[in-house]
This record gives structure tokens, C-alpha cells and sequence, in this order.
């Protein structure tokens, strides 16, 4: 059995934060992969399910992100596993957006929520770093992290999430390169180099010639003058000379 753990903060206050990236995660995850309704549980809300040959609880603390190890700990006691059987979800914050990372370990790197967990359960968990960018200046990181993803970043964001629901088979199995190949599958998809270059004429085949260049048509003539009484006169005149 696997428990894979989302960070976020509770309400719909924080729905859309960057840094519940990891809730955003689990709901993707949960609807894609056809796991049982969220019900409450662990001091948080749970969903069950299978992924490939796993049996999987998908677990979003809801005791704030700063004493999330309180959930997962009781989730860990109750379904009495070990912390390798732990994967944390959750936004990082030195990863550009679009970019995951998956490690086995490690320091909380200042994360309230990793450092709660840490608290509970040690830190021989597995991990998935999400990325949302840095803010530029640490004064900044708490206003940043508790602002919603701009429209911009919606369908980048969109993308990534399909990737890791595409993932999430693998990442239970604890298959990270293949986890790590769908979230490019989704992100950075191949593209068309552009239109292809028309293929030149084959040996032998008749070439079209320009055509010629039309001529301008030759003016009309000038219509004589008609012939007055007085010329044919005179042109008789001349006749008998």
C-alpha cells in the first residue's frame, strides 16, 4: 500500500494557491484514475484507489500546511506502513514552473509543511517537488506562495497536472524515470520542425514554362476624313491637266 500525500492549506480561500499545488495534484489524480469519493478522515479528507498494481490512499491534510505532519502521521499509524511508503507532494519553490523533481530523503529546505512532516515521521520519505518559480527576494516568498496561479500560467499549469496524473501509475510503482517522461510528454511535447520544403522535380518531367509576356495591343487606326464636293473637284481638275 502506498500513501501519497498532497500540501496545501484547507478552503476555498486557498483553492487556487500555488501553494496547493500538491491538493491540485491528488484531485487530478483521484479523477483521472477513478479513486472512491473524498471523505473525512486523519484529520484531513481521503480518497481510495488503485494505480496499476498498487492499493493507494490519497491523503490532503487539513490542519494547515504548518502541522501537516499530524495527518500523516496518524494516516501512517493507522494503516501501519513504513515512511518508504510515503510519497509528499508538494510546491517548490527553486524549480521553475513546469518542472518536477522526484528524491527519496533530504532536508525540508525551509518548507513549513515537509519540516511538520518531518517532525512526525522522519525524513526517509519519497517526494515530488512541483515548481512555481521564485518570487525574486525572500520577502517576498509568503505573499507569492499564497497568491493564485496568474490566468497566464493556467494552461502551463494545466498541462503539468495532466502529466502527473499520467505518471501517477509509475510513481507508485516507484518508477520515477517514467514518471519524469510523462510530465514531459505533457509539458515540452515534440514539435513539427515547420512545413515541409516542396519536393523538387523528378528526372525527366516536363517543366512548365512562363508564359509570354503580352504584347500591347496595336492601337486602332485613325479614320480617314470623309471626302468633301470640293476635293473630288478638284481631284477631277486634275485629272484633265
Amino acid at each position: 500500500m502506498k500513501l501519497i500525500v498532497g500540501l496545501g492549506n484547507p478552503g476555498a480561500k486557498y483553492e487556487k494557491n500555488r501553494h496547493n499545488v500538491g491538493f491540485m495534484a491528488l484531485d487530478r489524480i483521484a479523477s483521472d484514475h477513478g479513486f472512491g469519493p473524498w471523505r473525512a478522515r486523519f484529520q484531513g479528507e481521503v480518497s481510495e484507489g488503485r494505480l496499476g498494481q498498487e492499493r493507494v490512499v490519497l491523503l490532503k491534510p487539513a490542519t494547515f500546511m504548518n502541522l501537516s505532519g499530524q495527518s500523516v502521521g496518524e494516516a501512517m499509524r493507522y494503516l501501519k506502513i513504513e515512511p518508504g511508503d510515503v510519497i509528499v507532494l508538494h510546491d517548490e519553490l527553486d524549480l521553475a514552473p513546469g518542472k518536477v523533481r522526484l528524491k527519496l530523503g533530504g532536508g525540508h529546505a525551509g518548507h513549513n509543511g515537509l519540516r511538520s512532516i518531518h517532525q512526525h515521521i522522519g525524513e526517509t520519505y519519497r517526494r515530488m517537488r512541483i515548481g512555481i518559480g521564485h518570487p525574486g527576494h525572500k520577502d517576498r516568498v509568503a505573499g507569492y506562495v499564497l497568491s493564485d496561479f496568474a490566468k497566464a500560467e493556467e494552461n502551463g499549469l494545466d498541462d503539468l497536472l495532466r502529466g502527473i496524473s499520467d505518471g501517477a501509475e509509475a510513481l507508485a510503482a516507484g518508477d520515477d524515470a517514467r514518471v519524469m517522461n510523462a510530465v514531459a510528454a505533457r509539458v515540452s511535447p515534440a514539435r513539427n520542425s515547420g512545413p515541409r520544403p516542396a519536393a523538387p522535380p523528378s528526372a525527366g518531367a516536363p517543366v512548365a514554362k512562363p508564359a509570354p509576356a503580352k504584347k500591347d495591343a496595336t492601337p486602332p487606326e485613325t479614320p480617314a476624313k470623309p471626302e468633301t464636293l470640293s476635293d473630288r473637284l478638284r481631284a477631277l481638275g486634275e485629272r484633265f491637266r
